[in-house]
């Protein structure tokens, strides 16, 4: 369902990989008896629902159902919790001149880039709490 890399691309406005969210976050939701008859039915490729058909944006992520907000919400703090810093952190240093030249070229891009990702989660955490 998601791929070799196992991730989910999110946006600031939408996910990117909306349709591998959508199918995982059903199936990770389902009943077994769902989950059987699912599988029966080879997944939702006659599925028409508009609910399948409108994009994973910001708007629709905050009316998910409960159960899949709340797996989102536990992924997205598990990932957090994977950095070595908080948002916080990361923006004092970003805001720190003096500490900021001190990294290396390469470590300030790291830092832009680690940045930008925790901003999207947290944005994603606000949208599903």
């Amino acid at each position: 369902m998601v791929g070799e890399e196992g991730a989910f691309v999110l946006g600031w406005d939408e996910v990117l990989t909306e349709e591998e969210l959508s199918v995982t976050l059903k199936v990770l939701c389902m009943s077994q008896e769902e989950f059987q008859e699912y599988k029966e039915q080879d997944g939702w490729e006659d599925d028409t629902d508009e609910e399948e058909s409108s994009p994973l944006s910001n708007e629709a992520l905050s009316r998910l159902k409960s159960p899949c907000k709340k797996l989102l919400c536990d992924s997205v703090l598990l990932t957090l919790e994977s950095y070595s810093s908080d948002l916080k952190a990361d923006q004092d240093l970003l805001n720190n001149k003096e500490a900021f030249e001190g990294l290396s070229h390469r470590e300030q891009q790291a830092l832009h880039v680690r940045y930008g990702q925790k901003r999207i989660l947290h944005r994603l955490l606000e949208l599903v709490q």
